[in-house]
C-alpha cells in the first residue's frame, strides 16, 4: 500500500500547480494588455514629438519671415517737432495723444521737448498715429472711451 503521506502530498502539490497556473494565466493576460498600452502610449508619444518638431521649425521659419519683413521696413523718422506739430494739427491734449499712440503723457512731453526718443515698438505705433487724419484721431479716441 502507498504511503499515504506521499499520496496526500502530491495531490496537495497538484492542486496548488493548479491553482498558481490560473492566478499565474490571469496575471499574465493583465500583463499583455498593459504592454500593449505602454507599446500604443509610446506611439502616441513619438507621434505628439514629431508633431512639435514639425510646428517648432513652422514657427521658427514664419518668426523669422516675420522678422525679416520687418528687418526690411525701414525704420520710421522720428523728430521732436513733428510730434508737438502733429498733436496741434490734431488739437489733442497730450494725453489724448499718449491715448492713440499708447503711451503716457509725460512720454508725449519728453519726446516733444526732445527729452526722449522712442524705442522700436512706440516708434512704429507714433508713425502710424502719425498718418491720421483729425477726424479719424477722434473718432479712435471716442471708440477707445466706449471701451
Amino acid at each position: 500500500m502507498p504511503n499515504l503521506n506521499k499520496v496526500i502530498g502530491e495531490e496537495i502539490r497538484r492542486l496548488a500547480r493548479k491553482e498558481v497556473r490560473a492566478e499565474l494565466a490571469s496575471t499574465q493576460k493583465g500583463l499583455r494588455d498593459a504592454r500593449r498600452q505602454i507599446t500604443s502610449l509610446r506611439k502616441q508619444v513619438q507621434e505628439q514629438q514629431r508633431d512639435i518638431k514639425a510646428l517648432t521649425r513652422q514657427l521658427k521659419r514664419s518668426s523669422a519671415a516675420t522678422q525679416s519683413d520687418e528687418a526690411d521696413t525701414p525704420r520710421p523718422r522720428f523728430s521732436a517737432d513733428w510730434v508737438a506739430k502733429h498733436r496741434e494739427k490734431l488739437g489733442l491734449s497730450a494725453a489724448d495723444y499718449g491715448r492713440l499712440v499708447e503711451v503716457s503723457p509725460l512720454t508725449i512731453y519728453n519726446w516733444e521737448k526732445g527729452a526722449s526718443t522712442p524705442r522700436e515698438e512706440p516708434l512704429r505705433r507714433w508713425a502710424r498715429v502719425r498718418q491720421l487724419g483729425k477726424r479719424e484721431a477722434l473718432r479712435l479716441l471716442e471708440e477707445m472711451d466706449e471701451e
